[in-house]
């Protein structure tokens, strides 16, 4: 089951085995599946100097991202302190009307009554967007529209590589052709603008003039490559997690009429006839709810894996140093014992009054720790600004009958194409 159908396999077994840590029979290597919240904080928070972002199931991340502040490499510290003032809530809540002006412009795109990928154009606006505020004028129109395909391209094509980790790179997988023609593509991007940057020294406060004035521990610049992961994995969670949030939120709306004249609804009432904008966002807290609701059943981040530096026990079982772990936030979000019907689409385990309930490490669409995603914060001024500047237009029909089943890719995306059709909204 667990080969057939992956992640539908782990969640079934994490809930057989009622969170219980497992040890996964799946090929010539046998890693850890660790469910349960209170086990995840302590790999995640307690320890989490013994769970490193290294082993093999990092490999096929580290051929699109190699040493970058998502992973545990030794410049990980140094880019994190450079990068966290970028990423503060008060920081990005001043990027808000810049943010919400470039979606607009996104939206003024939207041709209405033709079907069309919502991937594609969710992400298409998504990086717009993220381009925009963080990193300036440096990255042109054209540029940006090579480095969204090409970034989706490399997180889709190494679902052979994620499956098989165990792999050596020597040996060609499927996907693997698409994989290397993407990452070019991504490197004749990122490059000659680290080469202009370090010529410019500019002051300002764009990521790339950020990370070229930072340095390592022992005082010296990033190194070209250590710029360029850096900004690859900046670029990819920022846009990436928005995008696949939205994607899977036009089939849960579908499904669930009364969920979505609800946050029409809200929608309406809250923005009226004036814009989406900084001062609306905070009343928009059902629309808060539902994407939280989206983000639990399909985490964008749906793995965590880690290498275990020392042998310790855990749970009742004995876990060696240089056994590999496995994390998965799709996982913990289906477990019975803390969700209640799991697998049903309900925005009302998010209702402010229902927050104190939860465990900390039962929901982690952003992941926990040290390790936490610097971008959560864009995300929520980002997704609610697309969301209620698209449905103030619009009214989303689907054109692809679900189900839609999972692709444990890079990322959590459909394994079959979500069409949709936008319909004017008439007053």
């Amino acid at each position: 089951m667990v080969l057939r159908t992956p992640l539908e396999g782990l969640a079934d077994v994490a809930r057989d085995a009622g969170g219980e840590i497992v040890r996964l029979d799946v090929g010539p290597f046998r890693p850890y599946l660790l469910s349960h919240p209170d086990h995840l904080q302590h790999a995640l928070r307690g320890d989490w100097t013994s769970y490193l972002r290294k082993g093999m199931f990092w490999k096929p991340v580290e051929r699109l991202l190699g040493d970058s502040v998502i992973a545990d490499g030794p410049g990980w510290a140094a880019s994190r302190k450079v990068l966290q003032p970028l990423f503060t809530a008060r920081y990005v809540a001043s990027l808000t009307a810049d943010m919400a002006a470039t979606i607009d412009e996104g939206l003024d795109e939207l041709t209405p009554d033709v079907p069309f990928d919502a991937m594609d154009t969710m992400s298409r606006i998504a990086t717009r967007a993220v381009i925009s505020v963080l990193f300036g004028d440096r990255i042109s129109p054209r540029e940006a529209e090579v480095l969204g395909p090409a970034y989706t391209t490399a997180n889709t094509s190494m679902g052979f590589r994620i499956a098989l980790p165990f792999v050596p790179e020597r040996v060609p997988l499927p996907g693997d052709k698409r994989f290397m023609g993407a990452r070019q593509v991504i490197d004749d991007v990122i490059y000659p603008l680290i080469r202009q940057a370090r010529k410019e020294r500019s002051d300002g406060p764009d990521i790339i003039s950020a990370l070229v004035r930072a340095r390592d521990g022992e005082g010296r610049e990033l190194t070209d490559r250590k710029l360029r992961d850096d900004l690859a994995s900046i670029y990819g969670a920022a846009t990436e997690t928005t995008a696949v949030a939205l994607t899977w939120l036009w089939p849960m709306l579908h499904e669930h009429p009364d969920v979505a004249a609800r946050l029409y609804e809200e929608i309406d009432e809250v923005t009226g006839d004036g814009p989406v904008g900084a001062d609306t966002l905070p009343r928009l807290r059902y629309l808060t709810m539902v994407l939280r609701e989206t983000m639990r059943l399909y985490p964008a981040g749906w793995a965590m894996p880690r290498l275990v530096t020392r042998t310790h026990e855990l749970g009742g079982v004995t876990i060696k140093a240089g056994s590999q772990v496995l994390i998965s936030p799709y996982v913990t979000h289906r477990l019975d014992g803390f969700w209640p019907d799991p697998l049903t689409f309900d925005p009302e385990r998010f209702a402010p009054e229902r927050e104190d309930r939860r465990h900390r490490y039962a929901y982690l669409p952003f992941g926990a720790g040290p390790h936490l995603c610097l971008g959560q914060h864009l995300f929520f001024i980002e997704a609610p600004l697309l969301i209620a500047g698209l449905l103030k237009r619009f009214r989303p029909e689907l054109v692809t009958e679900g189900p839609f089943p999972v692709q444990p890719a890079g990322t959590l995306r459909s394994r079959k194409k979500i069409e949709m059709i936008l319909r004017p909204v008439t007053t």
